[in-house]
C-alpha cells in the first residue's frame, strides 16, 4: 500500500481532521496523480452530514493534479502529465450504458470517487481532499493546456451536470435558454450555454444577480417572484436548466418552457410532484441527467479549453476546510471553493 495525507471525518458530524491515508499499489492500468486543486460540492457537505454514518469519509469528486507514477500497462499519460478526475472512477463496463460511453448511468452502478466500493478488492474509495488519488487511466482526463487547473477543478462536476443536458437537447445557435438559480451548477450553466451560441437567461429569485447574469454572458435576468415578466415569458425558452438544489414548485418553471422544449431539473434530485397540465399543454417534457460518460467529459474539457470556459471559484488552503464547509452551508460562495492541496505537502 501507498501512504498520502488528506482530510477526513470519522462520521457523522465530526470535523474533517488531517490524517495519513493508504491508496492501494498501482495496478497495470493505474496513475498516480498528485491532486493539486480539489473543488468542494455541495454533495460533500451532505455525505459528511448524512444521519447515521458510522464509516470514514475522505470527501472531494472533482480535482486536477499532474501525474506521478504510471502503472506497467498505461498508454494515455505519462509522468509529470497534468490530468482532471471527476466523480466516477470505475464501472462494469460491459453493460448497454457502459458500452454507449455513458458509464454515469452503468446498470451496476459506477464506483465513486469517494464513499464508493472498488470493484476489484471491496475497499472504501477515499476522495480528493487528499494529495495523491490512484485511479484507473480510463477514468483520468488529460487537461487541456491554457485551462487554469483551479478552475478547471469544478468542471469534473458541476460542469459536467449541466453540459450533459446541454448537449444531450441539441443546444445551440438559435437555442433559447434559461438557467434557474445562478450557484455553482447555474452559473457554469449560463457560461456553457453562451459559448454553445445559445440565448441565455438567467431565472433568479431577486434582481441582485443581474451584474453578474450580464457578466457571465447572459442576455437577460427574469425575477422568478416578477408575475408580469414571467407571463410575458411564457412558451419562450426551448430548454429550461434549473439547478436549484431545494425542493420547489416545477409548474412556473414549465410554463416558461416552449412548445416541444424540456424542463431539465438537475438540482434537487428528490421526489417532484408534477401537474401532467404543465406537461400537455405544449407537449412539454421533464427530463433530468446526472453527471456524465468518459466522452462527453473529454469533450466537454476540450470544448473549454476551447472557449475559455472556466468555474468562477475562491482557491483557499485545505487546513481552512471547515471553514469552507461552514460557509458552503450558508451559501456564502460566488461560485465555487477550491481547496489548494500544496499545503498537505
Amino acid at each position: 500500500m501507498r501512504t498520502t495525507v488528506g482530510w477526513q471525518a470519522d462520521r457523522t458530524g465530526d470535523a474533517l481532521r488531517r490524517v495519513p491515508l493508504e491508496r492501494r499499489d498501482l495496478r497495470a492500468d493505474d496513475v498516480a496523480v498528485r491532486v493539486d486543486y480539489c473543488g468542494v460540492c455541495h454533495s460533500d457537505l451532505h455525505a459528511l452530514r448524512r444521519a447515521g454514518r458510522e464509516t470514514p469519509l475522505v470527501p472531494g469528486h472533482e480535482f486536477t493534479g499532474v501525474v506521478t507514477e504510471a502503472g506497467s500497462g498505461v498508454t494515455r499519460f505519462a509522468v509529470g502529465d497534468a490530468v482532471a478526475v471527476g466523480n466516477i472512477v470505475d464501472s462494469c463496463g460491459v453493460c448497454p450504458m457502459c458500452r454507449r460511453g455513458q458509464e454515469n448511468f452503468c446498470h451496476e452502478f459506477p464506483t465513486l470517487t469517494y464513499d464508493g466500493t472498488d470493484r476489484h478488492d471491496g475497499t472504501p474509495t477515499l476522495g480528493g481532499y487528499a494529495r495523491e488519488y490512484v485511479v484507473g487511466e480510463g477514468f483520468a482526463y488529460p487537461l487541456p493546456a491554457g485551462l487554469d487547473p483551479a478552475a478547471a477543478a469544478p468542471l469534473l462536476c458541476a460542469g459536467i451536470t449541466v453540459w450533459e443536458p446541454l448537449r444531450a437537447l441539441g443546444v445551440g445557435p438559435g437555442t433559447r435558454v434559461a438557467v434557474a438559480g445562478l450557484g455553482g451548477l447555474g452559473h457554469l450553466a449560463v457560461k456553457l450555454a453562451v459559448a454553445l451560441g445559445a440565448e441565455t437567461t438567467v431565472l433568479s429569485r431577486t434582481a441582485e444577480k443581474a451584474g453578474d447574469a450580464r457578466r457571465l454572458g447572459a442576455h437577460d435576468l427574469i425575477v422568478s417572484t416578477d408575475e408580469a415578466r414571467l407571463s410575458a415569458a411564457r412558451d419562450r425558452f426551448d430548454v429550461v436548466v434549473d439547478t436549484i438544489a431545494v425542493p420547489h414548485d416545477l409548474g412556473p418553471y414549465l410554463k416558461l418552457v416552449a412548445l416541444d422544449g424540456t424542463l431539465s431539473v438537475v438540482g434537487h434530485l428528490g421526489p417532484v410532484t408534477v401537474s401532467m397540465t404543465d406537461l400537455l399543454v405544449g407537449r412539454k417534457k421533464l427530463g433530468s441527467a446526472g453527471s456524465g460518460g468518459r466522452p462527453a467529459t473529454a469533450a466537454m474539457l476540450e470544448f473549454c479549453a476551447a472557449h475559455d470556459v472556466t468555474a468562477d471559484v475562491e482557491v483557499v488552503p485545505s487546513k481552512q476546510v471547515n471553514d469552507v464547509l461552514e460557509r458552503l452551508g450558508r451559501n456564502d460562495v460566488r461560485y465555487r471553493f477550491v481547496l489548494d492541496l500544496a499545503d498537505l505537502s
